[in-house]
Protein backbone atom coordinates (compact mmCIF):
# COMPACT_ATOMS: atom_id res chain seq x y z
CA UNK A 1 0.00 0.00 0.00
CA UNK A 2 2.71 2.61 0.56
CA UNK A 3 3.39 2.72 -2.93
CA UNK A 4 -0.05 4.70 -3.74
CA UNK A 5 1.43 7.26 -1.09
CA UNK A 6 1.79 10.38 -2.60
CA UNK A 7 5.23 11.80 -3.14
CA UNK A 8 4.25 15.51 -1.82
CA UNK A 9 2.73 13.47 1.46
CA UNK A 10 6.37 11.49 1.77
CA UNK A 11 8.61 14.33 1.48
CA UNK A 12 7.03 16.51 4.05
CA UNK A 13 7.46 13.30 6.68
CA UNK A 14 9.52 14.16 9.32
CA UNK A 15 11.01 11.02 9.68
CA UNK A 16 11.38 10.25 6.27
CA UNK A 17 13.47 14.12 6.19
CA UNK A 18 15.42 12.64 9.05
CA UNK A 19 16.36 9.52 7.34
CA UNK A 20 17.68 10.94 4.31
CA UNK A 21 19.72 13.73 6.56
CA UNK A 22 21.57 11.34 7.83
CA UNK A 23 21.97 9.39 4.98
CA UNK A 24 23.46 12.17 3.13
CA UNK A 25 25.66 13.32 5.80
CA UNK A 26 27.17 9.81 6.17
CA UNK A 27 28.03 10.00 2.42
CA UNK A 28 28.99 13.47 2.51
CA UNK A 29 31.64 11.67 5.80
CA UNK A 30 32.51 9.18 3.71
CA UNK A 31 33.42 10.83 0.60
CA UNK A 32 35.00 13.68 2.55
CA UNK A 33 37.05 11.48 4.31
CA UNK A 34 38.32 9.68 0.94
CA UNK A 35 39.06 12.75 -0.80
CA UNK A 36 40.63 15.20 1.67
CA UNK A 37 43.16 12.40 2.89
CA UNK A 38 43.85 11.61 -0.99
CA UNK A 39 45.13 15.67 -1.64
CA UNK A 40 48.38 16.74 -2.14
CA UNK A 41 49.37 18.81 0.73
CA UNK A 42 47.35 16.30 3.37
CA UNK A 43 49.32 12.94 1.90
CA UNK A 44 52.68 14.99 2.50
CA UNK A 45 51.90 16.06 5.74
CA UNK A 46 50.94 12.36 6.60
CA UNK A 47 54.19 10.67 4.84
CA UNK A 48 56.08 13.21 7.01
CA UNK A 49 54.65 11.82 10.24
CA UNK A 50 53.84 8.42 9.66
CA UNK A 51 56.41 7.60 6.69
CA UNK A 52 55.58 4.60 4.92
CA UNK A 53 52.49 3.47 7.14
CA UNK A 54 50.52 6.83 5.72
CA UNK A 55 49.13 4.42 2.19
CA UNK A 56 47.89 1.92 5.48
CA UNK A 57 46.38 4.58 7.21
CA UNK A 58 44.77 5.52 4.31
CA UNK A 59 42.98 2.53 3.83
CA UNK A 60 42.03 1.70 7.61
CA UNK A 61 40.59 5.34 7.76
CA UNK A 62 38.40 4.31 4.85
CA UNK A 63 37.53 0.93 5.66
CA UNK A 64 36.25 2.72 9.15
CA UNK A 65 34.23 5.23 7.39
CA UNK A 66 32.80 2.36 5.61
CA UNK A 67 31.86 0.51 8.12
CA UNK A 68 30.11 3.59 9.98
CA UNK A 69 28.30 4.74 6.47
CA UNK A 70 27.00 0.80 6.31
CA UNK A 71 26.08 0.53 10.68
CA UNK A 72 24.45 4.42 10.97
CA UNK A 73 22.94 3.95 7.59
CA UNK A 74 18.73 4.67 7.82
CA UNK A 75 16.32 2.86 5.25
CA UNK A 76 13.37 4.95 4.03
CA UNK A 77 10.63 2.39 4.43
CA UNK A 78 7.64 4.49 4.44
CA UNK A 79 8.11 6.10 1.11
CA UNK A 80 7.18 4.34 -2.21
CA UNK A 81 9.96 2.35 -4.32
CA UNK A 82 10.98 4.18 -7.31
CA UNK A 83 10.51 0.81 -9.32
CA UNK A 84 9.69 -2.68 -8.03
CA UNK A 85 9.71 -6.02 -10.53
CA UNK A 86 6.78 -7.92 -9.39
CA UNK A 87 5.26 -9.28 -12.75
CA UNK A 88 5.69 -12.65 -13.49
CA UNK A 89 8.26 -14.38 -15.05
CA UNK A 90 10.10 -11.13 -14.40
CA UNK A 91 9.53 -11.26 -10.89
CA UNK A 92 11.76 -14.42 -10.75
CA UNK A 93 13.72 -13.64 -13.55
CA UNK A 94 15.29 -10.48 -13.07
CA UNK A 95 16.76 -10.84 -9.50
CA UNK A 96 18.43 -13.98 -11.34
CA UNK A 97 19.84 -11.63 -13.82
CA UNK A 98 20.72 -8.53 -10.82
CA UNK A 99 22.22 -11.49 -8.79
CA UNK A 100 25.04 -12.99 -11.93
CA UNK A 101 25.49 -9.02 -13.07
CA UNK A 102 27.14 -8.36 -9.68
CA UNK A 103 28.85 -11.74 -8.67
CA UNK A 104 30.54 -10.74 -12.12
CA UNK A 105 30.90 -7.35 -11.65
CA UNK A 106 32.40 -8.38 -8.48
CA UNK A 107 34.63 -10.75 -9.41
CA UNK A 108 35.62 -8.02 -12.02
CA UNK A 109 36.61 -5.61 -9.38
CA UNK A 110 38.67 -8.27 -7.46
CA UNK A 111 40.73 -8.83 -10.74
CA UNK A 112 41.63 -5.44 -11.75
CA UNK A 113 42.34 -4.67 -8.12
CA UNK A 114 45.04 -7.32 -8.11
CA UNK A 115 46.22 -6.44 -11.64
CA UNK A 116 46.71 -2.78 -10.00
CA UNK A 117 48.83 -4.24 -7.14
CA UNK A 118 46.59 -4.53 -4.51
CA UNK A 119 49.10 -4.60 -1.97
CA UNK A 120 50.36 -1.73 -2.90
CA UNK A 121 46.90 -0.48 -2.92
CA UNK A 122 46.50 -1.51 1.06
CA UNK A 123 50.10 0.52 1.69
CA UNK A 124 51.55 -3.32 3.02
CA UNK A 125 54.00 -3.53 0.01
CA UNK A 126 55.34 0.14 1.81
CA UNK A 127 55.82 -0.92 5.12
CA UNK A 128 58.01 -4.85 3.17
CA UNK A 129 59.92 -2.90 0.78
CA UNK A 130 60.60 -0.43 3.36
CA UNK A 131 62.34 -3.21 5.89
CA UNK A 132 63.98 -4.73 2.79
CA UNK A 133 65.63 -1.29 2.10
CA UNK A 134 63.82 -1.52 -1.57
CA UNK A 135 62.17 2.00 -1.35
CA UNK A 136 59.41 2.80 -2.34
CA UNK A 137 57.33 0.15 -4.88
CA UNK A 138 56.21 2.93 -7.12
CA UNK A 139 59.35 4.18 -8.35
CA UNK A 140 59.68 0.56 -9.53
CA UNK A 141 56.90 1.29 -12.27
CA UNK A 142 56.89 3.20 -15.46
CA UNK A 143 56.56 7.20 -15.12
CA UNK A 144 53.40 6.19 -17.03
CA UNK A 145 52.13 3.73 -14.84
CA UNK A 146 52.96 6.52 -12.05
CA UNK A 147 51.04 9.01 -13.93
CA UNK A 148 48.23 6.94 -14.39
CA UNK A 149 47.81 5.72 -10.62
CA UNK A 150 47.68 9.87 -9.82
CA UNK A 151 44.89 9.69 -11.25
CA UNK A 152 42.72 6.52 -11.68
CA UNK A 153 43.35 4.19 -8.16
CA UNK A 154 40.81 2.11 -9.14
CA UNK A 155 39.49 1.33 -12.29
CA UNK A 156 36.08 0.13 -11.64
CA UNK A 157 33.38 2.59 -12.55
CA UNK A 158 31.16 1.01 -15.30
CA UNK A 159 30.74 -2.45 -12.54
CA UNK A 160 30.25 0.08 -9.36
CA UNK A 161 27.59 1.82 -11.67
CA UNK A 162 26.10 -1.63 -12.29
CA UNK A 163 26.00 -2.58 -8.96
CA UNK A 164 24.58 0.47 -7.24
CA UNK A 165 21.71 1.09 -10.16
CA UNK A 166 21.16 -2.83 -10.70
CA UNK A 167 18.62 -3.94 -8.52
CA UNK A 168 15.28 -5.74 -8.46
CA UNK A 169 13.75 -3.04 -6.09
CA UNK A 170 15.15 0.82 -6.01
CA UNK A 171 13.77 1.97 -2.31
CA UNK A 172 14.36 5.88 -2.26
CA UNK A 173 17.82 5.85 -0.09
CA UNK A 174 18.87 3.49 -2.31
CA UNK A 175 18.31 6.10 -5.03
CA UNK A 176 19.91 8.43 -2.81
CA UNK A 177 23.22 6.07 -2.68
CA UNK A 178 23.39 5.38 -6.22
CA UNK A 179 23.13 8.90 -7.14
CA UNK A 180 25.44 10.16 -4.75
CA UNK A 181 28.27 7.42 -5.42
CA UNK A 182 27.69 7.88 -9.24
CA UNK A 183 28.06 11.39 -9.02
CA UNK A 184 31.34 11.30 -6.75
CA UNK A 185 32.86 8.73 -9.14
CA UNK A 186 32.30 11.04 -12.36
CA UNK A 187 33.80 13.64 -10.61
CA UNK A 188 36.31 11.87 -9.24
CA UNK A 189 37.11 10.22 -13.29
CA UNK A 190 40.66 12.14 -14.09
CA UNK A 191 41.62 10.02 -17.03
CA UNK A 192 43.60 12.10 -19.84
CA UNK A 193 44.04 11.21 -23.47
CA UNK A 194 47.86 10.17 -22.27
CA UNK A 195 46.03 8.09 -19.34
CA UNK A 196 43.53 6.05 -22.33
CA UNK A 197 46.78 5.90 -25.03
CA UNK A 198 48.67 3.67 -22.17
CA UNK A 199 46.56 1.78 -20.69
CA UNK A 200 45.42 1.07 -24.73
CA UNK A 201 48.90 -0.20 -25.53
CA UNK A 202 49.20 -2.25 -22.15
CA UNK A 203 45.95 -3.78 -23.45
CA UNK A 204 47.02 -4.64 -26.86
CA UNK A 205 50.50 -5.61 -25.87
CA UNK A 206 48.67 -8.37 -23.37
CA UNK A 207 46.57 -9.64 -25.86
CA UNK A 208 50.20 -9.88 -28.16
CA UNK A 209 51.85 -11.83 -25.09
CA UNK A 210 48.16 -14.11 -25.17
CA UNK A 211 48.55 -14.67 -28.74
CA UNK A 212 52.61 -15.26 -28.37
CA UNK A 213 51.54 -17.74 -25.57
CA UNK A 214 49.22 -19.57 -27.56
CA UNK A 215 51.42 -19.80 -31.24
CA UNK A 216 54.26 -21.44 -28.84
CA UNK A 217 51.74 -23.87 -27.01
CA UNK A 218 50.56 -24.95 -30.26
CA UNK A 219 53.92 -24.78 -32.12
CA UNK A 220 55.70 -28.49 -30.48
CA UNK A 221 52.43 -30.08 -31.23
CA UNK A 222 52.32 -29.46 -34.55
CA UNK A 223 56.34 -30.54 -34.46
CA UNK A 224 55.51 -33.95 -32.57
CA UNK A 225 52.74 -34.49 -35.76
CA UNK A 226 55.31 -34.15 -38.20
CA UNK A 227 57.70 -36.03 -36.60
CA UNK A 228 54.40 -39.10 -36.09
CA UNK A 229 54.24 -38.72 -39.63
Amino acid sequence: MKDAVSWSVVLRDGAVLRALGVDLALLAFFSAQHSVLARAPVKTACQAVLGVLHRALYCFTTALALQVLMHCWQPVTSAPCLWSVRNAPWDIWFPLICFTVHFLCWAVICSILLIFDYPELLGLKQVYYECLGLGDPLSLKSPRAQRLYTHLRHPVFVELLLVLWLVPTLSLDRCVLATYLSLYLALAHTLDDQDCAYLNTQFHSKLQLFSDRQGGSTQPNNNNDHKQN
